[in-house]
């Protein structure tokens, strides 16, 4: 509506064209490699610290590769103090997610899990 507006009002010969296409397409977890490798990461960094999330829709460029027949698996990484994450949990709060200005991360533990984990999964995808 407000495309079409400006194109009237600053006299352009034609109403603008608005196309609207997908940014990116859904991103989907091959069931056998889930299962695979986070049966690796739970001997690695153990059960407790590996849990399965209900599914959501993730739109990612990362999905062309399952369009292109390549197994794929996307995982998340906690990245929240456990005492904060425990009492959102119990208060029913929804802490800020990473495209918040209000994240926070708790990076001293994050980024050390996150490393182990992706080293983890790169060794067992290549059979190490």
């Amino acid at each position: 509506r407000i495309a079409k507006a400006e194109a009237l009002a600053g006299a352009a010969p034609r109403e603008p064209l608005i196309v609207t296409k997908p940014a990116a397409n859904a991103e989907y977890n091959d069931p056998a490699l889930t299962a695979r490798m986070s049966g690796r990461l739970r001997e690695v960094l153990g059960r407790e610290a590996v849990v399965e999330i209900p599914a959501k829709m993730v739109f990612e460029d990362f999905a062309e590769f399952a369009l292109a027949g390549v197994p794929s698996l996307l995982i998340s990484v906690g990245a929240v103090d456990p005492q904060e994450f425990a009492a959102a949990q119990q208060s029913g709060s929804i802490l800020p997610g990473t495209h918040s200005s209000l994240w926070a991360p708790d990076y001293q533990r994050a980024i050390p899990t996150a490393v182990q984990a992706e080293v983890t999964l790169l060794l067992e995808a290549l059979g190490r």
